[in-house]
């Protein structure tokens, strides 16, 4: 069964963090340089206290307005975060990410923060997965 070990081993383990304490301008700002979507909140409890999100951003800005800028990320992030293992499967994964409609999940070892898995790298790695497959076939196929 494939694991998101796999993932990370093809994506990498470089994970995008902030302080609590940060603005909601700062984050965003990260978020634009970085060309991602979620970025992991840390603290005084590790490996993280949170992650915030484009739609974190999106809801702030609709309730506060460019006042929401100012906020400390810590009042906007999402506190209940979803984790996964390196051992966990691609699969269990996928149908995690489906059933709580998040799209980023951080993966956490014995406390360490080990990586972040977004719903794209999941696709990434399936239609990889499939072009492998297809091409193996063929390759059988052709040798008939």
């Amino acid at each position: 069964m494939k694991q998101v070990r796999e993932i990370l081993d093809a994506k990498g383990s470089d994970v995008a963090t902030i302080s609590r304490e940060r603005t909601v301008g700062d984050a965003l700002h990260l978020l634009r340089e970085r060309g991602i979507g979620a970025i992991i909140v840390t603290g005084a409890q590790a490996p993280l206290v949170g992650i915030f999100s484009e739609r974190d951003a999106v809801r702030a800005l609709a309730i506060h307005g460019a006042a929401a800028l100012d906020m400390v990320v810590s009042d906007l992030m999402s506190e209940q975060v979803a984790t996964c293992g390196e051992a966990t499967s691609v699969d269990s994964l996928m149908a995690m990410m489906t059933e709580r409609r998040i799209r980023h999940v951080p993966v956490v070892e014995d406390g360490v923060l080990k990586g972040v898995v977004s719903i794209g790298d999941v696709v990434k790695y399936r239609v990889d997965e499939l072009e492998r497959e297809k091409r193996d076939l063929i390759e059988y196929v052709s040798a008939r």
